[in-house]
């Protein structure tokens, strides 16, 4: 029992960086993000401005499955993959292709298709070590964007 208490109290431990972005770590387990333009504004990242996705920045290890939940009451959300970017670009890079569901690792790219309200989308698997810049369809320069680190 305490070693379950503990557990929660490293991970909360964990849970902020230095920079007071939110990180997250998992081991092979399951890690749910949360989608909510009306909860996470707007924040400075190293990527540039980001928001909408609670962790912003989440920072897993390969072969950790993922998934984002629209934990808002409206629709429509997306988490759409930003290829081959290391700062978020200042247009929305996404087409309407970003509304039907795809994809199933962070390397091959992905998009969570258009989200509804309390919907999750398909497991996600971080399956090469990198930076992975995402962002919504419908809300991008909201900003709702969002990174995850693999290591």
């Amino acid at each position: 029992m305490i070693g379950k208490y503990f557990g929660a109290f490293a991970l909360l431990l964990t849970a902020c960086t230095a920079g007071g972005i939110p990180s997250s770590s998992s081991s092979g387990g399951g890690v749910t993000i949360d989608v909510s333009l009306s909860q996470f504004g707007p924040r400075s990242t190293p990527y540039g401005q980001g928001g909408a996705f609670s962790p912003l920045i989440l920072t897993v290890s390969v072969g950790t499955q993922l998934h984002f939940t629209n934990i808002d009451n409206f629709c429509c959300h997306t988490a759409t993959l930003i290829p081959n970017a290391t700062s978020f670009p200042s247009g929305s890079p996404f087409t309407q292709k970003a509304t039907q569901q795809s994809g199933s690792t962070l390397s091959g790219g992905f998009t969570s298709g258009a989200l509804q309200p309390s919907a999750s989308s398909q497991t996600i698997t971080a399956d090469q070590p990198g930076t992975y810049l995402y962002g919504c369809y419908f809300h991008y320069g909201a900003p709702m964007r969002a990174a995850i680190i693999v290591q």
